[in-house]
């Protein structure tokens, strides 16, 4: 052939992926993602409304179960002896295990131990609980008296 131009070149054939391309992809799509997760995700802010719910009516013999600072029980005015819950409530409430039971415990009384004291009572049989707390304008240090606060957990 004239001027030396060969058929054949000197390049061998490339039968590898070029995954540079790849790459470029994989990163932009990766800054896309870190840009708009964040954007994604949406706290809304919501006034929860105050309740407006009638107090739950008082029965004539509430059975109160008392939570004291030092984890002591208390039903009614008498002391209960660890692990007499049970019988205690049993005697209080002639065996009716439908009949409400006002759980009221101490500001100073940690959430676990109170929830302790719930399964105690639904242990025993005691399904219908109803936690006792102050109305706001009770909440004043001359408020002696505790006022049930709803309907509890049946």
């Amino acid at each position: 052939m004239a001027g030396g131009i060969r058929d054949t070149d000197d390049l061998a054939d490339n039968h590898e992926i070029n995954v540079t391309p790849f790459i470029d992809v994989m990163l932009v799509l990766l800054i896309i993602f870190m840009v708009a997760a964040p954007l994604a995700t949406v706290d809304v802010n919501v006034d929860l409304p105050v309740s407006n719910a009638t107090q739950a009516e008082r029965p004539e013999q509430p059975v109160y179960v008392t939570v004291r600072p030092d984890l002591t029980l208390a039903l009614g005015n008498d002391d209960i002896a660890p692990g007499g819950l049970a019988a205690a409530l049993e005697a209080a409430t002639g065996g009716d295990r439908e009949q409400r039971i006002f759980l009221r415990a101490d500001a100073a009384v940690a959430y676990g131990d109170l929830m302790g004291v719930m399964n105690g009572l639904r242990d025993a049989g005691y399904l219908k609980i109803a936690l006792v707390g102050l109305d706001a304008v009770q909440a004043a240090p001359e408020a002696a008296a505790p006022v049930p606060a709803g309907g509890g957990a049946p």
